[in-house]
């Protein structure tokens, strides 16, 4: 059966650049229909290629899923011929996505205003550790450093502990995203009203920084400086991780009074909903380690299973803390299409995540896996001569 078209389908973008931030928008794009062409400089592919710990028949497996429905084109952008053949793509594409540091393409005479004398449509996504502008836009940035001084590192771990990183690549991937939003923005705008493109700036750090929810006018206002807080978040109880009988971790989230309120009928404690402690959201957080107590006291004399099935009945929001084997294990992931298997020609059966989100009307999908070789399409695309 073949894959519904998606709702992008008939946008054609150019993907420059290697790693996460840009071809992660690739992707996101791809998986909605665009048809995204994959630029890779012939001498030095995506180092992409050759990331994660785990191999498969001798193969790194995250290549796969970041480079999935994308087709694969090699160009030396530092060379005429390059620079040529990228400008004749450019004239049929509606945005072009690049991640190299602020500088690279005018360096190559491939600056926003020669693309647009090409094409004025040309929307040209450019995501850089610290943006095209400022005091910061020279500096190479990656993802672990963005975390960090946009903020989000300090306010992750214990106060006494040195801040510790997500296991994944956060500022990265949420950097793409938001240049997704400004894509698709900058595309209704040339399309509705200007007519012309337009350059959409992301930055790993700005994208962090935006994160920071009331932080910043918190500080502003009273100088206050929110610190690392562990487990939860100050002033919002119970909300917090809990140990069960059989040593698993439990989410509970009951810190809004309705919920709390359900929680303590499920704890066969109504008393704490009347307890002046605890009465209301604002006396919880001022005595948010002893309600914490209590409510650990109550998670620690019941198995994992049987303690969810009790919060779930009572509609206390609760979570397991996964493991990626737990989450295989889950219908909630198999049956929303989310492990979803893709047949790679090399690697066999690859299980990767699922589109999202979900539309309802027209649907991403998965086409095919990324593939293995650098410049798989060039023909398809440039033609035998090497030229679009």
């Amino acid at each position: 059966m073949t894959a519904p078209a998606g709702p992008l389908a008939g946008l054609r973008v150019l993907e420059l650049g290697s790693l996460i931030a840009g071809p992660y928008a690739g992707r996101i794009l791809a998986d909605f229909g665009a048809e995204v062409i994959k630029i890779e400089d012939p001498g030095r592919p995506d180092p992409l290629r050759e990331w994660g710990a785990a191999r498969h028949r001798g193969r790194t497996l995250w290549w796969s899923v970041q480079s999935r429905n994308k087709r694969l084109v090699t160009l030396d952008l530092r060379s005429a011929e390059g620079r040529d053949a990228l400008l004749t793509l450019v004239e049929s594409s509606d945005v072009l996505v690049e991640n190299f540091r602020p500088g690279t393409l005018e360096r190559w005479g491939l600056a926003p205003d020669v693309l647009w004398e090409r094409n004025p449509g040309l929307v040209v996504a450019r995501v850089s550790g610290y943006g095209q502008t400022g005091p910061g836009r020279h500096r190479p940035g990656y993802a672990s450093v963005a975390e960090a001084v946009g903020g989000l590192r300090h306010l992750a771990g214990f106060p006494d502990r040195p801040p510790p990183r997500l296991g994944v690549s956060l500022g990265d991937s949420l950097a793409a995203m938001i240049a997704v939003q400004g894509i698709l923005m900058a595309l209704y705008w040339r399309d509705a009203r200007a007519g012309t493109g337009q350059v959409v700036d992301v930055s790993l750090v700005e994208a962090c920084f935006s994160l920071l929810e009331g932080v910043v006018p918190e500080y502003a206002a009273t100088g206050a400086v929110r610190g690392p807080t562990g487990t939860a978040l100050p002033g919002l109880a119970p909300s917090n991780l809990y140990r069960t009988a059989d040593g698993r971790w439990v989410v509970v989230a009951a810190n809004q009074d309705t919920v709390f309120a359900r929680l303590t009928a499920c704890m066969d404690r109504p008393d704490l909903a009347a307890d002046p402690r605890f009465a209301t959201h604002t006396a919880r957080g001022a005595h948010q380690e002893e309600i914490d107590a209590i409510v650990q006291e109550w998670t620690g004399k019941h198995d994992a299973d049987a303690l969810l099935d009790l919060l779930a009945e009572a509609a206390v929001p609760a979570g397991l803390v996964y493991t990626v084997a737990d989450i295989f294990a889950d219908p909630l992931f198999t049956e929303r299409g989310m492990l979803l298997p893709v047949e790679d020609p090399e690697l066999g059966e690859i299980v990767m995540p699922g589109v999202v989100p979900k539309l309802s009307a027209s649907p991403g999908a998965v086409r095919w896996p990324g593939p293995l070789t650098p410049g798989a399409h060039n023909a398809e695309v440039l033609g035998e001569g090497g030229t679009p």
